[in-house]
């Protein structure tokens, strides 16, 4: 475990830390990111633990989950984002103390590292952001008082086609497939729906 004591591998292995917790933030779901992200933490802090440290810079590292947080939740805020990745390159660059200089990460594989998570981050983020920000495709409420045609015998259960695409579909009443139907309100991704004779004009 002493190689784990040398500020490089620290550094390293607390930035992946970071990419995988931040990423753990923005597309939760297996478990492995964060699994990835706390097994980072552990081994970086072990050497925080065992090396001289920058008590301003691990504030700095701790403030920068604000502003990222901030960032994720809407769409238009990609200024604080960029603030918190420049947090994070900056207190875990001087995270480690050096008697012999400022840096005790050697520069180079600082400036390699933090620049491809920086911009791994922020290219990731920033998609991600879009995607949570935008329109979802299919406008549920658009749907109430459309017509469409049932294509199979709905009554407790059924489908329609209805708006371009096929959807499930009960009523109170039986209405025989090839029949018109009108949407009366959904029911999570079923709609609710009555037969119609013909579509009013």
């Amino acid at each position: 475990m002493d190689f784990l004591l040398n500020p490089n591998v620290a550094y390293v292995i607390l930035l992946a830390g970071v990419f995988l917790a931040f990423l753990a933030v923005i597309t939760p779901g297996t478990g492995l990111l964060e699994i990835g992200a706390v097994f980072c933490f552990l081994l970086a802090g072990y050497a925080v633990y065992n090396i001289s440290i920058n008590a301003w810079a691990l504030v700095i590292l701790f403030l920068s989950v604000v502003p990222y947080i901030y960032s994720v939740q809407k769409k238009g805020r990609l200024v604080f984002l960029g603030i918190s990745l420049l947090m994070v390159v900056v207190g875990s660059v001087f995270l480690f103390d050096s008697e012999d200089s400022w840096f005790s990460v050697n520069p180079v594989i600082a400036l390699i590292f933090s620049g491809a998570i920086t911009v791994s981050l922020w290219v990731v983020i920033r998609k991600a952001i879009e995607i949570n920000s935008s329109r979802p495709a299919h406008d549920l409420h658009g749907l109430i008082g459309q017509v469409g045609e049932a294509k199979s015998l709905i009554h407790l259960d059924g489908n329609i086609y209805v708006a371009g695409e096929m959807w499930s579909a009960r009523s109170d009443k039986e209405i025989p497939a090839g029949s018109l139907a009108r949407v009366l309100r959904r029911d999570g991704f079923t709609l609710v729906v009555e037969k119609i004779d013909q579509v009013n004009s």
